[in-house]
Parts: C-alpha cells; sequence; structure tokens
C-alpha cells in the first residue's frame, strides 16, 4: 500500500533534520533569507506593510518573533505576518519555474518567527527552509500541466505562491518546533486548510496581493504550532478526492513531481533570484530593452513597440492595455510590460530597474507613459514553446526610418541559465538595505546571514532587524 504523500513528505522533513543539509545547500538557504531580508526591509514605507503593522500593534501580545521595524519581539504569528508581507510588497522575492513561486517570501518569514521563538541554530534554520522551499514548489509543480503548458493554478486566478507556501512554512515551522515526520504531515495537513490567494490584483489593481505571503506565513506558524498541540490533518489532504490538488486544480494536477527525486534532486539551487522589483514576466523584456539601449537605441526615432510574449502571461502584463499603459500606482506598473520596457529603454536604477522606477504619481514621469504607450503586447510561438520553464520575450522596434531592430530573451537573468554573480546578489541586497538602515548596518546583517551555519542561535541577527527604524 503506497503511502499518504504527507507522509512521505514528513519522513523527508525528519530525514533532514536528523542529518542536516549539506553545506551548499545551506549555503544556498542563507543566500535565501538575506535576499528576503533585502527585500523586505526595503518595503517597511509601504503602504500595505504599514497597515499590517498597524493591525499587529493593535493584536499585541508579547512574543519570542523579531518583525521588522519592531522594537519588541512579537508572537509567532504577527511576525510571520509582517515580515511575510515585506517580503513580497515590493515583487523583488525569488521565483521557480515551472511551478510559478515565490517560495522563500512565506516559507523564510515562517521559518524565521519559530526558529527564533524555539531558540533554534542558524543551521537547523537553514535546514528548515532547504526543506520548506522544497515542499512548496514541489506541490506548485504539481499543479502544472503541460498539455496545458502553464500552472493549472494560475490558469484559475489563484495565487499558488500562498496556497504551496503556507505549506512549505508548515513544514520549516513543523521541523523547528522538533516534531517528527507525524508532526510534520499533521502540520501540512493543518496548513492546506489555509493556505488561499487570486491573482486578480495583478490585472486591475489593490494592495491585497501583497499581503499574501504574510498570509501564508501566519498560516503556517499557525499549522506547526497546532500541530504541536496535537491537532491532526487529513492523511491523504494532498491526493485526496477533496484534497488541496483536487480542489484547486480538478483533474489537472500530476503527483509525479511531488515525489521524483525528493531529497536527492533539489529545486531549490535552480531558483531565480530576481534582478528587478517588479513581475517577474515582464523580466525578459527589460532584458531585451537594456539590450537595445547598449546597442545606441535612440529612443526618439522610436515609432513603434512590439513586444511579445507567451500568451499566458499577456492577461498579467498586457491586459486590459489602457491599465498597462498609464497604471495607476507604482505597484500596479510592476505588473505591466509596456512600462517596464519603456523604463527600461529610458535607463533605470539598480541592476538595470530598481524601486525609484516605480513610482506612486506615474503623471511625473510622462516620458515613460509617452513610450509606453507606443507599446503593444502580443503572443509570440517561440515563447509559448519555452513557457514556463523560462519567462521569454521578443521585442521588434520599428523606428521612424522604417527600420525595425529585434532582440530576443529566452534566458532569464537571475536562473541558472544566466545567473546573477556574487557581486550582483551583495548589490542587490545593499541597494535594498540601506533604503532604511546605515551601510555598516547592512553589512552587520550580511555578515550573520552568511554566518548562519554556524550559529548557535538567532538573537545577533534579530537584535539587529530590531535595530531597523519602522519606516524610512
Amino acid at each position: 500500500m503506497t503511502a499518504p504523500l504527507v507522509q512521505t513528505l514528513g519522513e523527508f522533513a525528519e530525514g533532514v533534520r536528523s542529518k542536516g543539509l549539506p553545506a551548499e545547500l545551506r549555503a544556498d538557504a542563507a543566500r535565501r533569507v538575506l535576499d528576503v531580508l533585502g527585500n523586505s526591509l526595503a518595503a517597511t514605507g509601504e503602504p500595505p506593510a504599514k497597515a499590517v503593522g498597524a493591525l499587529v500593534r493593535e493584536w499585541g501580545g508579547g512574543g519570542r518573533a523579531t518583525a521588522i521595524g519592531f522594537a519588541e519581539p512579537l508572537p509567532e504569528p504577527s511576525a510571520a505576518l509582517l515580515n511575510g508581507t515585506l517580503a513580497h510588497s515590493l515583487d523583488f522575492d525569488d521565483t521557480h519555474l515551472p511551478s510559478v513561486l515565490h517560495p522563500s517570501a512565506s516559507v523564510v518569514p515562517a521559518a524565521l518567527a519559530v526558529a527564533e521563538s524555539r531558540g533554534a541554530t542558524g543551521a537547523q534554520l537553514l535546514d528548515a527552509i532547504g526543506v520548506g522551499v522544497e515542499i512548496a514548489v514541489r506541490v506548485g509543480m504539481a499543479g502544472y500541466d503541460a498539455e496545458l503548458g502553464n500552472s493549472v493554478f494560475f490558469e484559475r486566478g489563484l495565487h499558488a505562491t500562498a496556497i504551496c507556501g503556507a505549506l512549505g512554512g508548515a513544514a520549516a515551522g513543523a521541523m523547528l518546533s522538533g516534531l517528527g515526520a507525524q508532526g510534520v504531515a499533521d502540520a501540512l495537513g493543518i496548513a492546506a486548510s489555509m493556505g488561499s490567494g487570486l491573482l486578480e490584483a495583478n490585472r486591475t489593481g489593490g494592495t491585497v496581493k501583497r499581503v499574501h505571503c504574510g498570509w501564508a506565513a501566519h498560516a503556517a506558524v499557525t499549522a506547526a504550532g497546532l500541530a504541536r498541540t496535537g491537532l491532526t490533518g487529513p492523511p491523504t489532504v494532498l491526493e485526496g478526492r477533496f484534497g488541496l490538488l483536487q480542489a484547486f486544480c480538478g483533474d489537472q494536477y500530476h503527483l509525479e513531481p511531488l515525489l521524483d527525486g525528493l531529497g536527492e534532486k533539489w529545486e531549490l539551487p535552480g531558483i531565480f533570484f530576481k534582478p528587478y522589483p517588479c513581475n517577474h514576466f515582464t523580466h525578459a523584456g527589460v532584458d531585451a530593452a537594456r539590450r537595445l539601449r547598449e546597442r545606441g537605441l535612440d529612443v526618439s526615432e522610436i515609432d513603434r513597440i512590439e513586444l511579445g510574449a507567451p500568451t499566458p502571461v499577456l492577461r498579467t502584463i498586457g491586459e486590459p492595455r489602457e491599465d498597462k499603459i498609464h497604471p495607476r500606482s507604482g505597484y500596479h506598473a510592476a505588473f505591466s510590460g509596456p512600462y517596464t520596457v519603456a523604463a527600461a529603454l529610458l535607463g533605470g536604477g539598480g541592476l538595470g530597474l530598481f524601486h525609484e522606477d516605480f513610482t506612486d504619481e506615474p503623471d511625473a514621469v510622462p516620458a515613460r507613459l509617452a513610450l509606453a504607450a507606443k507599446v503593444h503586447c502580443v503572443p509570440d510561438a517561440e515563447c509559448d514553446r519555452v513557457f514556463p520553464h523560462q519567462f521569454p520575450a521578443v521585442l521588434r522596434v520599428r523606428l521612424a526610418s522604417g527600420e525595425v531592430l529585434e532582440e530576443r530573451v529566452s534566458v532569464n537573468r537571475g536562473g541558472p541559465g544566466n545567473p546573477l554573480s556574487s557581486e550582483e546578489l551583495a548589490a542587490k541586497f545593499h541597494l535594498n538595505a540601506t533604503r532604511l538602515l546605515t551601510p555598516a548596518q547592512a553589512d552587520r546583517i550580511t555578515e550573520l546571514t552568511y554566518g548562519l551555519p554556524e550559529a548557535p542561535d538567532l538573537t545577533a541577527l534579530a537584535q539587529a532587524l530590531r535595530e531597523a527604524p519602522a519606516s524610512r
């Protein structure tokens, strides 16, 4: 008789908890922590973070978990809610393909909250994050349908990042709570009833999506806590007739990716770091625009721009057209193919585009809006063939002279085929962190994060994070 999936995942988690991750995977998990912390520090002034911060202040309660910008520790679920919101607020968090998940933004805040509260070592934290991320993306991969060529979650408007992130975070939290295989299985079974999220905000606005990873992290630590205190989950919560995959994906899910090579073939090292703080579907268009700029393109000569992309992503980055060429906020602009291409052609900050390129006052950048209006998003057959193993794009620019310039990007920057260098990752963190901290404080957090494999606990890192002011 085949064991229930959560039981197998629980045994996988228990094996890692007892033996530890290989050194290279712990090092990769530490890089995920640093990336999340940088993105979070940069986001403290964002309206969703302020709203969540105000709410957890109202909730109150003593605790043992650090929330960025709070001098005093909070209860685990409150800290996870705020830190997960911060991690996802600027859409700068890592991405796994083909599941199209941002796993670290939920798993890392949940794991940090439980690890600090329970007095875990840095190595235990990294082991739990590695397992949590692996479980999250494998559940996401079960919802990827090759015939459809897309995530079924995404096709149905469901935010798999939050749904699967709650599971991964719960597994991490259960490990850090000292639970064995059955306890992890129960935490997964409980969290499966808690994960949620809808993607409509990607299309038409609203700030709720930025809280999705916070709520997933909140659900994760709650589920782990409930498993620790005796609540149980359904053993067939993933594959059952009324389980998560059937409920969210119907008959279009596939169980093989959940277990194939589990514990031997790790997805963790192949997860993409984002170079730009915008929706990942826009990145190849940004890369193509930057290449054209490097070729000496004179934007004043542009008559029309055609952005070719995979058909499924056009609903996110190209529709409704009027909203995409005149985004209503900086966050909305981050989901606009026309706006991001225009910004990159005109020259942006950071590693190519940075937070200041996504202002909440779009009328303050009329040159970008005028250029965005010349961008037309169209489906491209070659992009459809590659998607979603990459998020490709082709940019064709017709000049006033009639000449057409083209750049095609098939391999995204930031992933295994085109990775960010150690210097670029360090620059990303430093640019993010120094929006709020001094350079010396940012350097201290970098040192402590990379030192997690040998850290006896999280006391020093937590103290450094508590020194961050509440907002910039």
